[in-house]
C-alpha cells in the first residue's frame, strides 16, 4: 500500500502570526525583522511583501524600497514559539507520527488512518483556523519532498492531493529548481546536460545523473520520479506548551482570575489531548506600560489538570504586582512535559521503594 504522507503548514509564518494578533493588518503586505534605523535584516514576510520583491534576510530599509505600503513588525521569536507550539498540539491531535519541519510546518505520516487524507487536512484546516486564527494548507502524496511541493502549490483551496497515478505529470513542468538539493551549481550542470524541467531530467536517466553528480544525481532523478522513501520522524512530544490571553486594560484581580481560569482549563485539554504532564508552570503578566513579568515553579511530581495548574499559578500571582498596576495580558506555560504514563510509572517506583523502607 502506498503511504499517505501529509505536509501541513501556515505559509508565511511569523507575517501569519503578526497578522492574527493585529486586525488592522488585515489588508496590508507584513514585512518582519529588526529596526530598519539600525540596518535590521527581514525574518519573514507576507506573501504581498514577497510578491513586490521582498526576500528574507535583506536589509528592512531596502525591503520598504521594495514596498513602501508595508507595515513592519519587530522579530518577536517568543511569540512565534509560543503559537508554533500550539500549532504542533493542533496537528497532533489524533497523530503520533509527526515530524515539526521549522516553526510554522510538519510533516505527518497518516498511512494507517482509516479516515481519509484529503478529511484529514480538511479537519486540521478548520481546527488551526478556529482555535489559532491561522491559515494552513496541505500537501498530500506519497513521499515528504513531493507532499511539500504539493503544499506549496495548493491554491486557494488550501489542499492539494498527488496521486501516485499522476505524479509524472505533476512534476514534469516544473524546472528543476524546485527539486530539493538542486541549487545554482546543481542547476547549471543539469542544464548542460539538457535539463531544465523536471521532466526533461527524467529523460536524461539515472545512469548519466550519476556520472555528473554522483550519489546526489541518482537521489534527485529519484525526487524528480516521484520516489522519495524517507521516514516521517516523530518527535515523541513538545517539549511546552503556553496560553495567552489579551486583556481590557484592568486592575481587577478577578478578571484575571477569570482568565487564568480559561487559560488552565484550555492547558488542560491540550495535556489530555496528547497524553502528557507538565513537571514546570510559568506565569507572564503583560502591564499597559507594556512591562512584563514572570515567575516560575519547577514541581517534584507532574501534573496535567486545571485544578492544579490554578492552585499552582495562584501561587505565583500573589508574589507578583497584579491588582496594583493595571495588567494588559496574561500567560501560562507548561514545562518540562512528559507522558502521563511515564509519569505514573516513576510514581510506582518511587511508592514501592516507600513501601519497602
Amino acid at each position: 500500500m502506498s503511504r499517505a504522507i501529509l505536509f501541513a503548514e501556515v505559509p508565511c509564518f511569523y507575517a501569519a502570526v503578526e497578522r492574527a494578533d493585529d486586525s488592522t493588518l488585515a489588508d496590508r503586505p507584513i514585512i518582519v525583522g529588526g529596526d530598519p534605523r539600525k540596518r535590521g535584516l527581514v525574518q519573514g514576510a507576507s506573501e504581498e511583501a514577497l510578491a513586490a520583491g521582498v526576500r528574507l534576510d535583506q536589509p528592512v530599509h531596502e525591503a520598504l524600497k521594495l514596498c513602501p505600503e508595508a507595515r513592519t513588525a519587530r522579530t518577536n521569536m517568543k511569540r512565534y514559539r509560543a503559537v508554533s507550539g500550539r500549532l504542533f498540539v493542533c496537528l497532533r491531535r489524533g497523530f503520533d507520527r509527526l515530524e515539526p519541519f521549522g516553526l510554522g510546518a510538519a510533516y505527518l505520516d497518516v498511512t494507517d488512518s482509516p479516515d481519509p487524507p484529503e478529511e484529514i487536512a480538511r479537519r486540521l484546516q478548520r481546527i488551526v483556523a478556529d482555535e489559532l486564527g491561522l491559515g494552513l494548507r496541505v500537501g498530500i502524496a506519497s513521499g515528504k519532498f513531493l507532499a511539500r511541493l504539493a503544499a506549496e502549490e495548493a491554491g486557494a483551496s488550501g489542499c492539494n492531493c498527488v496521486d501516485p497515478d499522476r505524479q509524472t505529470a505533476f512534476l514534469s513542468p516544473f524546472p528543476v529548481t524546485r527539486l530539493e538539493g538542486v541549487g545554482v551549481k546543481t542547476a547549471a550542470t543539469l542544464a548542460e546536460l539538457g535539463a531544465q524541467r523536471i521532466g526533461q531530467l527524467l529523460e536524461i536517466g539515472p545512469s548519466l545523473l550519476q556520472e555528473a553528480l554522483g550519489t546526489h544525481g541518482l537521489r534527485i532523478h529519484a525526487y524528480a520520479a516521484g520516489r522519495d522513501d524517507r521516514p516521517v520522524r516523530a518527535a515523541s512530544h513538545p517539549q511546552s506548551l503556553s496560553r495567552e490571553a489579551t486583556l481590557e486594560e484592568s486592575l481587577d484581580l478577578a478578571v484575571l482570575t477569570s482568565q487564568i481560569e480559561d487559560l488552565a482549563q484550555r492547558l488542560e485539554a491540550d495535556l489530555r489531548a496528547q497524553g502528557l504532564s507538565a513537571g514546570r508552570v510559568a506565569l507572564k503578566i503583560r502591564f499597559s506600560d507594556r512591562a512584563t513579568n514572570s515567575r516560575s515553579k519547577t514541581l517534584t511530581a507532574p501534573i496535567s489538570s486545571s485544578t492544579e495548574i490554578q492552585r499552582l499559578v495562584a501561587g505565583l500571582l500573589a508574589h507578583m504586582p497584579a491588582g496594583s498596576r493595571p495588567a494588559r495580558g496574561v500567560g501560562i506555560q507548561l514545562g518540562r512535559l512528559q507522558r502521563s504514563e511515564d509519569s505514573d510509572r516513576q510514581l510506582g517506583l518511587f511508592s514501592d521503594k516507600r513501601r519497602r523502607a
